[in-house]
């Protein structure tokens, strides 16, 4: 008789931060579609939550279906499925439930899946203690979207490639005001329009570094996806224009959301009490980790 795997199910709860792009320069395309960028990815001290409790079979269920996403279309159950078939041994057996708690607008450019899908994967592999390191977990998230890698390694970082050639990125610590427009944007189709920019110089990290030092973005900073994004939403352009009117305003990803950056939380604060009322926002403060590292550390530092 063989021996049964017993398992007493434990539940984790990780952050699962937000990003910006502080610039986006699209500098080429490939033959398979992906196209070659440049960005700064910024993580904020704000965003969602996944909760995590495992199972002894091996279903993964997501707790709470996402409105018009089949759950076995969910990056956040792909992602366990994909880690799932790293187990061996004794963990071959085991499954979780997941819940998203979303704080995170979706279509928004804020990276809110490829966020969940990190934090899920780091969370999995702590819990089914399959040891996998952060090179390991983000060839899996490699798999599921560009900007999983980002999350999974959680630091500010300078991105190459399709966004997933990172290097560290030291950032100062400034407040974001993060402002939607009443408008979701499919990052499809901007990346395949026929007017998108996609031969921009590239630019050098320690540029980037110099440029990025002072709340107002320097001008040789850009969102290449702006002028497109302008084209095809008009609300999306006048919220950047009347952003503007209180700060630099930058588009992030290929939107909708947009932001601008502050010295303190008063001049950050002042700018979403002004928000007109049929945009939503909030605010949050730029960060060197990512909240669910963090968090982690401090499991795993307990005695």
């Amino acid at each position: 008789m063989k021996d049964s795997v017993v398992m007493t199910p434990k539940r984790l709860t990780l952050p699962s931060p937000a990003k910006l792009n502080l610039f986006l320069h699209i500098t080429g395309r490939r033959n398979d579609g992906y196209h070659e960028l440049q960005t700064a990815f910024q993580l904020l001290d704000f965003g969602d939550t996944v909760e995590i409790h495992t199972r002894s079979d091996n279903h993964i269920i997501l707790v709470e279906s996402l409105e018009g996403v089949p759950d076995e279309d969910n990056i956040v159950v792909r992602a366990a499925k994909l880690l799932q078939k790293r187990q061996t041994g004794k963990n071959t057996a085991l499954g979780a439930n997941i819940k998203i708690n979303k704080q995170i607008p979706m279509g928004g450019g804020l990276g809110g899946g490829s966020s969940n899908a990190a934090s899920t994967l780091l969370g999995l592999n702590y819990l089914w203690n399959m040891g996998l390191s952060h090179d390991q977990l983000a060839e899996i998230g490699l798999s599921l979207g560009a900007d999983v890698p980002v999350f999974i390694y959680g630091q500010n970082s300078f991105g190459e490639g399709i966004g997933e050639r990172l290097q560290p990125l030291v950032l100062p610590k400034y407040w974001f005001t993060v402002i939607k427009p009443p408008v979701s944007v499919p990052t499809a189709e901007i990346f395949s329009h026929s007017q998108l920019t996609r031969d921009t110089v590239t630019i050098r990290i320690a540029a980037v570094f110099k440029h990025l030092q002072t709340p107002d973005l320097a001008e040789a900073l850009r969102n290449d996806c702006e002028d497109i994004v302008r084209r095809e939403y008009p609300e999306i352009s006048e919220a950047l224009d009347w952003l503007n009117g209180l700060g630099t305003a930058r588009l992030t990803g290929t939107g909708a959301c947009i932001f601008a950056r502050f010295a303190s939380l008063a001049e950050a604060e002042a700018v979403l009490a002004a928000m007109p009322a049929s945009y939503t926002g909030f605010i949050a403060q730029g960060t060197d980790r990512s909240t669910a590292h963090q968090a982690l550390e401090m499991i795993t530092e307990r005695p």
